[in-house]
Formats: C-alpha cells, sequence, structure tokens
C-alpha cells in the first residue's frame, strides 16, 4: 500500500493535535527493538521479492492470486526464530467495508474447538488460502530445527492474517514458543475470538502495536460484534521512542488507540517506529 492510498492523509493534521502525553514510563527498550524489528519484517512482505528478509534466510514466500494473499517465511539463525510475514492490501478500506465484513465461525488447521469464535469473512478466506502451504513449510523447518520459536507478524490486513495464523500454528504445533506481532491490525474477529487469541497464546506473547491516529484498527466498528485481543501497544505521540509507547489494558483500553476518532487510511497507518511501510527495499537485503 503506497502512502499516496492514504485518502484521508491530508485531511488532518500532524502530528495528531489532540494526542496527549501519558505521564507514565513507556516500555523497555528490547521490546521496543523487536517492535521495530517486526515493523520491517512487515514492511518487506510488500516488496515482490524479499530475497533477505532483515539479512537473513528466505525459506519460501507464499501467493495466492485468487484471495490476493502474499507472504514469507524466514529463518533468523542467529535469533533461533522463523518468522511468517504477511503482506498487507492496497486494497484494504474496500476490504474492510464490503460484504466480506460478515463475521463467520472461525475454522483453521490445528483448531479443534474454536468455540464461538468468529472472524471477518474475507480475513479468514485470504488465511485458508494460504494455510496449508505455510503449515507444511513451517512444519519442515522445526522438524530441522526444534529449538526454534516461531513469529507471526503482518501490517494492515498482514496483521489480522497473522493472527489467525499465530493460533492455528500455536494449535499445530503445541510445544513452540509463538509471538505475535502486527501493526495497524484492524479489528479481527468477535470477543470471543479475541479471547481465543490470548488463551492460546497468552497476552504476554501478543504484541498489537498502532501508531498514534492510525485509522484502520478502529475502522470496523465494535458495534458491529467485532473486538480487539490484548496486547496493544500504543505509540501515543511522536517521536518514535520507549517512552512514547504506552503499553495498554486489555484488547479495547479505553486510554489507548480507541480513544482516537476513527480516520480510516491515514499517514499513521503507513509508517511504524519510523519505518515507511513498503516503500523501504533495504530490509530484504
Amino acid at each position: 500500500m503506497n502512502i499516496s492510498d492514504s485518502s484521508n492523509s491530508s485531511e488532518w493534521p500532524w502530528p495528531w493535535p489532540w494526542t496527549r502525553h501519558d505521564q507514565r514510563k513507556g516500555i523497555s527498550k528490547d521490546v521496543y527493538d523487536d517492535l521495530v524489528r517486526y515493523t520491517k519484517y512487515s514492511s518487506g512482505a510488500y516488496q515482490i521479492l524479499c530475497a533477505r528478509p532483515m539479512g537473513n534466510q528466505l525459506v519460501t514466500q507464499f501467493t495466492d492470486l485468487i484471495s490476493s494473499t502474499h507472504g514469507y517465511i524466514a529463518r533468523d539463525d542467529t535469533r533461533k526464530e522463523i518468522v511468517v510475514a504477511f503482506r498487507g492490501s492496497q486494497n484494504i478500506s474496500h476490504i474492510l467495508l464490503d460484504s466480506n465484513v460478515i463475521l463467520t465461525p472461525l475454522q483453521a488447521p490445528g483448531i479443534d474447538d474454536a468455540g464461538d469464535a468468529r472472524v471477518h469473512t474475507g480475513f479468514l478466506f485470504a488465511f485458508s488460502s494460504v494455510a496449508s502451504t505455510v503449515l507444511s513449510r513451517v512444519e519442515l523447518q522445526l522438524k530441522e530445527y526444534p529449538d526454534y520459536g516461531l513469529i507471526c507478524t503482518g501490517h494492515s490486513l498482514g496483521g489480522s492474517l497473522a493472527s489467525i495464523g499465530a493460533i492455528s500454528l500455536k494449535c499445530s504445533f503445541p510445544g513452540v514458543l509463538v509471538k505475535l506481532f502486527t501493526f495497524g491490525q484492524p479489528r479481527t474477529g468477535n470477543k470471543a475470538f479475541s479471547t481465543l487469541v490470548e488463551t492460546i497464546l497468552e497476552p504476554c506473547n501478543i504484541f498489537r502495536a498502532v501508531h498514534s491516529f492510525d485509522g484502520v484498527p478502529t475502522m470496523i466498528p465494535i458495534k458491529l460484534g467485532y473486538h480487539h485481543h490484548a496486547t496493544e501497544y500504543w505509540q501515543f505521540t511522536e517521536p518514535p521512542s520507549p517512552d512514547h509507547v504506552k503499553e495498554c489494558s486489555g484488547g479495547e483500553d479505553p486510554d489507548g488507540s480507541a480513544s482516537m476518532p476513527s480516520t480510516g487510511i491515514n499517514l499513521p497507518h503507513m509508517v511504524y517506529f519510523g519505518q515507511p511501510i513498503s516503500q523501504d527495499p533495504t530490509v530484504c537485503l
């Protein structure tokens, strides 16, 4: 997605004038550095070819032409982790607002009992189109590197796919540590889905980042039955730094990004932790 697609960005001043500084301390540098790192992985998923994601081994790219789902699997042998990155969509506004916004029962590999969990129909279709490829390639990697952890990450729509993918992978490989990092993720499912994500992964392994007044995370309203999962990390003011990121409480913290009126796709949606999303090919070198 290009910044030029941000139809609402010119309608709002920058930085956001209503944002107030949170007087509590920010987050640790280690957590902040991880947010920066996986922002770059997520940004790299927009490249046609990400030959060496963050300088690491590209295991495979995956693409489904019907759903336009794309991403890659990388392996970092220094950090001992396998990274699954999902690309966002250039038509996110259409996806969020068309008939696919209807909630549908969650069905994904490894998840035997999703209870009352329901997710965005379009998001589930997109993940399902690549699920078998992702899980089979991850399984091969884990057989060869059984002590590695898994990271699921993505920006915008890619964040929603990563959230479904993370619980599918955790249920398929229960002995593996799975962490979820998303950036500008729209609400993906209902309250039962958010509870399921938190139960399967645990909130300490979930990092759902929101940049100031990014309008995409709140573009789908709660009144349609949607609910965010924890844990939100809200960069509430500029410039990006550990002191300017708040670890929020629960999935819909009224003192987090939900306190900002949604403005749809805008400039903050396209820049996370100093990384211009989709615009920096060096993250793939």
